[in-house]
């Protein structure tokens, strides 16, 4: 195995180590930054899932309508 190899894996094992005496010691937020990344991680994967259930939603709801002809422009004649 080359060194960098055994340098990525040694990294690797340090953060996993780092989050198991982490959740061990109930203290996952060490500082502001943390629980900071933690909030912007969270929003933007709401924001992802809600985004995705908008479209799923207007797919669904809207593609029934899709297969009737409608006229847009309706013109009245009297």
């Amino acid at each position: 195995m080359s060194e960098s190899g055994k340098e990525f894996g040694q990294e690797l094992t340090d953060q996993i180590n780092d989050i198991l005496s982490r959740l061990q010691s109930k203290e996952l937020f060490q500082s502001t930054w943390d629980i900071v990344a933690f909030v912007v991680f969270f929003t933007f994967i709401g924001v992802v899932l809600l985004m995705a259930l908008l479209v799923l939603i207007r797919c669904f709801c809207c593609c029934c309508d899709c297969d009737s002809p409608r006229s847009y422009n309706k013109v009245k004649t009297f």
